[in-house]
């Protein structure tokens, strides 16, 4: 059964390159997204003999990545060029260098508003930092409540991305279930030198709406 199966896969190998790369290109051709974006994405999904990864994983991840790329040009066209994105098995990497807190915040929620993110590892750096008061405090904040969460077997912690500016804690990403979004709430009013909670968390099956504890 398995040989049989094998020479179809032989046989339509080539139609199934092209229906890959139409369906993950193709949503971005009706929105004007640029052409290296479709270039990329051709690219990713063409790769599948070279990797481990089967070919669903880098259709998904293919397609992730081009709603990333294409949600970032439509906010921004100076945020598109700033920060890079790889996908990997559902898991987003952000890289590059932005001007303000602000603007790394936004391309970290632009990230998770994509379907099936799994998690959003942000190494975004800010080459301008005037703006910030206390970084020290900051990153103390942000890994304080990333511990808390870790360790609360209750909690999915991958699921969520937090930052800290100027004692101003935005949590963001996909909370399995709102008692789980309830109790990531908790942890967090419970960090010191916290002055305000911004939360851009969508429970799962729900609309994306920020919410403000």
């Amino acid at each position: 059964m398995f040989s049989v199966l094998k020479n179809y896969y032989t046989l339509f190998r080539p139609k199934f390159y092209s229906v890959t790369i139409m369906a993950t290109l193709l949503p971005l051709a009706t929105t004007c997204s640029p052409t290296s974006m479709l270039v990329g994405a051709g690219a990713e999904v063409g790769s599948a003999t070279m990797e481990a990864r089967s070919y669903g994983a880098i259709l998904d991840d293919a397609s992730i990545g081009t709603q990333i790329k294409g949600n970032l040009f439509n906010f921004s066209t100076s945020l598109f060029v700033d920060v890079n994105v790889t996908v990997r098995e559902r898991s987003v990497f952000l890289t590059g260098s932005v001007s303000t807190p602000e603007l790394r915040i936004q391309a970290i929620k632009i990230a998770w508003q994509s379907d099936g993110v799994r998690e959003v590892k942000n190494e975004i750096q800010i080459h301008d930092r005037s703006s910030l008061l206390d970084v020290a405090r900051d990153k103390w904040i942000s890994a304080k409540l990333r511990f808390k969460l870790t360790i609360d077997k209750e909690i999915r912690s991958i699921n969520y991305s937090i930052d800290t500016v100027n004692r101003h804690l935005y949590l963001m990403g996909v909370a399995t279930s709102a008692s789980e979004l309830k109790r990531v709430f908790a942890y967090a009013r419970s960090v010191r030198h916290v002055r305000k909670i911004v939360s851009y968390v969508r429970v799962k099956n729900k609309n994306n709406d920020k919410r403000s504890p």
